[in-house]
């Protein structure tokens, strides 16, 4: 089996309501689309959405690398060889993870199929059977994001994510009204997307939040501030968890190293798809760290990959992966059990993806024959 054929697709997942992090907010996601047909007439989809702010990719940027550096190497290769695929996408170009992601997720995706097995069965098989779903608020006043984890509890879910990282204050006094609100019975997670910039504000932040029983807390200082999130660990009770400070194996062997979190979040976009996504869940399970898989806000082509690579390991505790339940159109018909997600036993992915949609949502494309 040979790739014979790329195609790339730029384009627009239309948003229900804009996300709002720390750094930015979004009215729609840019996405990435990469189709590989191979010499058996199989064909495997793949995704890449860039974020500027954690690995320096931008969305044309990204479909640059893909149209001229990687899709033209990668002609004639067989999908199944997944380490000489990577290799080969290293050898062409430093660093672009999110680039190579989509390449990644669709080889995977034409070799289930051609092979008529789930993703999961190529990645050790399947290990959990379901996984609850975590509902994400974004940015808003107090009041607002009360209002809407009420709402949302009362729909089913039983883990909240808040999206914070602005002034501390303001931030815990958002946290104080959600917990009021939603009782202690309710998970929740607060993600502060770097929003805190320094161990000093974070701590600062920490010691009012003492009674609000924080599953735990995500990213608060720099990227880099690896030392930073070691002080910020070693001076709090609530546990913390290290995102954007994690790309791949060198950030991972740095935090095991000094002892910097206490759970990491993995994503496929950061790292370079479900092949180095599983490389540093098993490092991180030699050293006792739990994992999550977590998203860019993809659609259910780079969802269905996370939760592939999710279910497969045990050490992989937790999951947030609800791109497609925020797209009012979606390319693919990835399917939420709400609050749960099961995966099918379907080939590869798992996913249709409807064709038509993907030609609409499309803003401009390219086919690589080599």
């Amino acid at each position: 089996m040979k790739i014979t054929e790329i195609e790339i697709y730029a384009i627009h997942l239309p948003l229900y309501e804009p996300f709002v992090i720390s750094y930015a907010t979004y009215d729609y996601m840019p996405s990435i689309i990469v189709k590989v047909t191979t010499d058996t007439g199989h064909v495997g989809y793949g995704e890449s959405v860039a974020d500027d702010h954690v690995t320096g990719e931008s969305w044309t940027g990204t479909f640059a690398v893909l149209k001229d550096t990687l899709a033209p190497k990668l002609i004639g290769e067989n999908p199944k060889n997944m380490e000489r695929i990577h290799e080969l996408m290293d050898s062409e170009i430093y660093g672009v993870p999110t680039a190579k992601a989509a390449i990644d997720i669709a080889c995977y995706d034409v070799v289930g199929k051609a092979l008529g097995v789930p993703v999961y069965d190529l990645l050790g098989g399947r290990y959990h059977a379901e996984f609850p779903i975590t509902h994400v608020l974004s940015i808003a006043s107090p009041e607002a994001m009360a209002k809407e984890a009420e709402e949302r509890v009362a729909a089913g879910y039983r883990s909240l994510k808040m999206k914070v990282g602005t002034q501390v204050a303001e931030d815990v006094k958002r946290i104080e009204a959600v917990r009021a609100r939603v009782g202690e019975d309710i998970a929740i997670r607060v993600d502060v997307n770097q929003g805190w910039k320094n161990s000093a504000n974070t701590l600062q932040g920490l010691r009012k939040l003492e009674h609000c029983s924080l599953d735990w807390l995500e990213q608060p200082v720099m990227a880099d501030d690896i030392d930073g999130m070691v002080e910020v660990k070693s001076k709090s009770s609530i546990p913390m968890m290290i995102d954007e400070g994690l790309r791949g194996v060198r950030d991972m062997r740095e935090i095991i190293a000094k002892r910097a979190a206490d759970k990491v979040n993995i994503k496929l976009m950061k790292c370079g798809g479900i092949y180095p996504a599983m490389k540093l869940a098993h490092m991180a399970e030699m050293a006792g760290i739990e994992c999550q898989v977590g998203s860019m806000v993809e659609s259910s082509i780079g969802s269905a990959a996370g939760f592939h690579v999710s279910f497969s390991k045990k050490v992989i505790t937790s999951v947030e992966l609800t791109g497609p339940l925020k797209f009012s159109k979606d390319v693919g018909n990835l399917h939420y059990d709400v609050p749960f997600i099961r995966l099918t036993d379907k080939p590869g992915l798992g996913i249709e993806i409807d064709e038509q949609v993907l030609h609409e949502l499309t803003v401009f494309s390219e086919k690589v024959t080599g």
